[in-house]
């Protein structure tokens, strides 16, 4: 009686690897006794000391490991093994990527696997279930936060977007190659790319694993987060700024108009008091928006959203301009009026709202490529 070799998905699974423990030679094992036959690993500058781990699990036939001297970073080591299956492996059906302490099983990586062949084009996701009471305090808050923000600012609810579990057709590694980011920031360009590129995520449920209570982890909770934060938040930021920048102009275009040049146009003194100050309030406040709203729109244009040829996006904006003026209006006047809402809390609740809204309508609608 032989031993039968499960089948797999003809699939490469790709383990970025710095400084790995006894976890990763037992990991690969269990990948190989599941029948995987093409493992590629990339050693990202782990040095002399672990080279006898690296060259033990190089002398697998079902492995290559691939090396280099210093350590360049997570993204950089993955697209790194992404050129190289993408060269020799060029049959293959997609890459798996898994992390090197042994957390996401053979049964997970399969799971991914066949969602990838067997589904249609797009990012698979293998997504950890946060809601345990075995999850630690700050993975849990960390990960809930940013699918809060990447929801709210791209428009996809991703539970896990800190995963490492994730498959892809070898025909995206192009793409995937020339995503900005070489360290754990990558990950997260990579969402933003995929949903920037409105090509679809695909969630696969896997199992939720923290060996030895994440001690293995090669992240650096304040600056690696402070890098995949900072691109988080990249675009956004901008958009922030812009929109503060052109509020100051606003008001101060209006209290120059208001004060000292409308008052010297319009006088009539055959008119009342009243209405020369309605006159000034209403043009002044005119003009200003104006204004304002136009270096808005060019700043967004060219340095927010980075679009060269968008035609009708000045119109598109104008009409955002005035449907979110009026929107805001009706909203504040119903949580106002029949709820019984204080005007000004409700004003900023729906503004806010808005805002963030608003950011996501620019990005997808009126600076859209054409």
């Amino acid at each position: 009686m032989t031993n039968s070799v499960p089948q797999v998905p003809n699939v490469v699974v790709l383990i970025p690897s710095l400084h790995p423990d006894h976890l990763l030679p037992a990991y690969v094992h269990d990948l190989i006794a599941h029948g995987y036959r093409r493992i590629v690993i990339v050693d990202d500058g782990s040095g002399p000391d672990y080279a006898d781990i690296f060259s033990g699990l190089d002398a697998l036939p079902e492995c290559t490991v691939l090396s280099y001297e210093v350590n360049q970073g997570k993204g950089h080591a993955l697209k790194f093994g992404m050129a190289y299956i993408a060269e020799h492996f060029p049959d293959a059906d997609g890459i798996v990527t898994a992390d090197s302490d042994g957390q996401h099983t053979s049964h997970d990586v399969t799971q991914v696997a066949n969602a990838m062949i067997t589904g249609g084009k797009g990012l698979y996701l293998g997504s950890r279930d946060f809601s345990g009471k075995d999850i630690p305090p700050k993975s849990r808050l960390g990960n809930r936060l940013t699918s809060v923000f990447f929801a709210l600012l791209y428009g996809h609810w991703l539970p896990d977007t800190q995963t490492g579990l994730r498959g892809f057709t070898l025909d995206q590694v192009p793409m995937l190659r020339t995503i900005a980011g070489n360290r754990f920031e990558y990950e997260m360009n990579m969402l933003i790319h995929y949903a920037g590129m409105h090509i679809p995520f695909h969630i696969v449920p896997i199992q939720t694993i923290y060996l030895q209570e994440n001690k293995g982890t090669h992240f650096r909770p304040i600056r690696d987060s402070a890098r995949i934060y900072k691109h988080l938040f990249g675009n956004f930021f901008k958009y922030a700024s812009a929109s503060a920048l052109s509020t100051l102009v606003d008001i101060g275009l209006f209290t120059l108009l208001n004060r000292l040049i409308l008052p010297l146009i319009i006088s009539n003194p055959f008119q009342s008091v009243l209405w020369d100050i309605n006159i000034v309030v209403f043009w002044a406040t005119l003009l200003a928006r104006v204004c304002s709203s136009l270096l808005n729109y060019r700043l967004n244009k060219s340095l927010v959203f980075r679009i060269e040829r968008s035609r009708g996006s000045l119109i598109r904006y104008a009409m955002l301009v005035v449907g979110v003026m009026l929107l805001s209006a009706t909203l504040v006047s119903f949580m106002s009026n029949p709820l019984q809402l204080a005007a000004t809390p409700s004003k900023i609740v729906v503004d806010t709202a808005l805002f963030f809204a608003n950011y996501r309508i620019q990005k997808h609608w009126v600076f859209r490529e054409t």
